[in-house]
């Protein structure tokens, strides 16, 4: 299972998932949308991923892949952490 991480920075609520991240057993990479690279990248996930009632990109937003498929989209440590406990 691999994730890329989308994020921004000085986000509390994303400084909150890369630390849970930090003790899960995943492999993946941290996306900073102020990167050119990332801005491209989160569009190939621009189907999957999960907006406000504005319509905006809800960050951050972890996508799991497994075998190149998305798995699931989370967007905060509590969905992270309940998606886990319901792998273990």
């Amino acid at each position: 299972m691999e994730y890329f991480l989308f994020t921004y920075p000085n986000c509390t609520k994303c400084e909150e998932i890369k630390n849970y991240l930090g003790g899960a057993d995943l492999e993946g990479q941290e996306c900073n949308l102020v990167l050119k690279e990332s801005k491209l990248k989160i569009r190939e996930f621009l189907g999957c991923l999960k907006r406000d009632d504005k319509g905006a990109i809800i960050i951050p937003t972890l996508v799991l892949q497994e075998n190149g498929e998305v798995v699931t989209v989370l967007n905060n440590s509590k969905e992270l952490e309940d998606w886990l406990r319901s792998k273990a």
